[in-house]
Parts: C-alpha cells; structure tokens; sequence
C-alpha cells in the first residue's frame, strides 16, 4: 500500500517519525519519505542512522507554522503523517500563544497546504488529552481534531481523505513515565515518586502506533478516528516492575494532569463501532452518513466508554517487566 508512495512526515525527528521510519522502509518499498522539522541537528542524527536509506530519504527544514514552506515540501508528496505539535504540558500552559500557533495554526497550515498541493492521504496523530481537556494542550489538540476532521467538506472532488488516529502516552517515548523512572533509578534511587496511587494507562509501543496510522492511511474514508484496543496497567506496577521493592511516594497530581486515559466517551458511542483489533469514531457532521461506515464493526450501545481504568485487558508487574526490557531497554541499547 504505501509501495511506489511518497510520504512527509511532519514532526518527523521524534520518537514516532523515527519508529515510522524505520517500519516503511524495512516492509515496503517507499519511492520517498520526507522528514520535516525545525531541528537540523535532529535531521542530522536521522540522516546518519539511516544511512544506507539515503536514497529514500529527504530532509527539509521547516516549521508547520509556515504554509509556504509547507506547500514546497508537499510538492509531489502522495500521503501525509501529521505528528508535529507542541506536547509538554508544562510549556503549553506556560506558553499558550506558542501552543495556539503550532498545534492550531499549524494544523490549519498543514490542511491548506495538502489540499494545494494533491495530496492523496492525511492522517493526524490526536492524544487521549483531546478527549475531555483539562489542560491548553488538550484544547488545542481537540481544535486541531476538529479541524481535520471538518478539512474533508473542502476536499469537493479531489481524490483527499483526512482522518486521525488517537492514542495516550507511548512506550518508552520522550516525556513518558518510564525514561523518567530509568534515570532515577541510574542515579540510585531507591524510591520512586507516583502523582498519585490511582493512576493508570493505557500500554501502547511506538511500532503499535505506527500500525495504526497505516491503517488509516490504507482504509480511512475520511473523518474517521481510529483507536487502538491495547491492555492497561498501574503506574504503581510500572514502578515495581522497573524497580523491585522499591519505595513509592505519592507527590500530588501535577497540573493538567489525568488520573485515567479516556479514549472513547459515552457521548462518543452513539457514532463509534467496535472492531476486532480497534474502535473507529465517526464524525457528526452534515456530510457524514452510514454509508461510509468500514465494513467489519459493530455500533456501541450508548454508554460505552473506553478508558484505562475500566478496559478489561490488563498488564501485570510481570508482564510489564518484560515489556520495558523488549521495547525500552533493548532499543535504548
């Protein structure tokens, strides 16, 4: 499916541009991926650790914030992976302008331009804080939703989906719980500090998430928003798991943060099928209809929710031991 297709990854230097990466060139035969980004030092990096892709691969510097530099990039691109946006809660709060212009303006810009320029695919990578925000990156993140879903009313006949697919805290990624563990443990620390005892998530590995999009990219209609089934686990087992006998010190929910990742509310359920290995919410809008419902699901009764505190897949210390080793410390090293 993506065989012969040239792609643009924007964001493309982080931990999911990088997995997305690696996964297409090792099982398809791409005629280009294009990773676009702001940090040339990052861009360097990529280029040396696929090096012997070079061929396959081009870098362009650039900001989503830039329309025009998007629309050079996009020249003669087939499908687009949306994954650049500003993500620490922290510096969205503290910087809220900053958070507007590169998750909003940017996926205005991104939107634009891929419907300037012919391109055929575009899925955006959303995040369980988009559901129900409680923090500015949230809101930004649901806008940003809103607006690629909206963006297929303005395709008229040109050959154009967009969709996206949502999914929580990655495995192992920048900003995630366990290299924040790994380097208190490095330092010898025989405690590890939990925000609060309660919490919990969804497990979901970088390879999982590029998965997904793929499939977006391969069956999407348009509007849709495809989620994962994956299992859940306790951010107390977690700690156990990387730490045995370790002490743990509940230090207080931090500011915007979640006690549960929410994927599917029960408002959602009126317009969400269930199938075998994901959920897809389709869009309420005028022109959405049943016909473009994927074949192979089933509708929610209303009232589902889909959430990590009451998925009925869990993940035990054990399980998690085994997990951090396979898909953190083996990639790390």
């Amino acid at each position: 499916m993506l065989n012969g297709k040239s792609i643009l990854i924007t964001g493309g230097t982080g931990s999911f541009g990088n997995e997305f990466t690696t996964y297409v060139l090792e099982h398809y035969n791409p005629e280009k991926i294009v990773i676009y980004s702001r940090d040339e030092f990052k861009q360097f990096l990529m280029a040396e650790k696929f090096k012997k892709y070079a061929d396959k691969l081009r870098f362009f510097i650039g900001d989503v914030r830039d329309e025009n530099r998007l629309e050079r990039a996009l020249n003669g691109i087939d499908y687009v992976v949306h994954a650049a946006a500003m993500k620490q809660v922290p510096a969205c709060e503290y910087n809220p302008l900053e958070a507007i212009k590169t998750n909003i303006d940017g996926a205005t810009n991104v939107i634009n331009a891929s419907l300037n320029m012919g391109v055929k695919r575009v899925v955006a990578l959303s995040t369980d804080k988009a559901v129900n925000p409680v923090n500015l990156y949230g809101g930004t993140k649901l806008v940003s939703d809103k607006l690629f879903i909206s963006a297929n009313a303005y395709a008229g006949k040109q050959d154009i989906n967009f969709s996206l697919v949502r999914y929580g805290n990655v495995a192992g990624s920048r900003g995630s719980v366990i290299p924040f563990f790994d380097e208190l443990i490095k330092n010898g620390a025989k405690e590890l500090p939990i925000t609060d005892f309660r919490m919990t998530r969804f497990w979901i590995s970088l390879e999982e998430g590029v998965k997904l999009v793929i499939k977006a990219l391969s069956e999407a209609r348009g509007g849709e928003t495809f989620i994962s089934k994956i299992p859940s686990f306790k951010i107390t087992d977690l700690a156990k798991a990387m730490l045995p006998d370790c002490e743990l010190k509940e230090v207080g929910i931090r500011p915007g943060e979640k006690l549960h990742e929410i994927m599917v509310t029960r408002e959602d359920s009126l317009h969400t099928y269930e199938y075998d290995k994901h959920f897809i919410v389709y869009p309420q809008v005028n022109w959405w209809n049943e016909s473009k419902v994927i074949p192979g699901g089933k509708k929610l009764e209303y009232g589902f929710a889909y959430s990590s505190d009451n998925n009925t897949e869990w993940y035990s210390v054990e399980d998690l031991k085994k997990l951090v080793e396979e898909q953190y410390y083996n990639k790390k090293h």
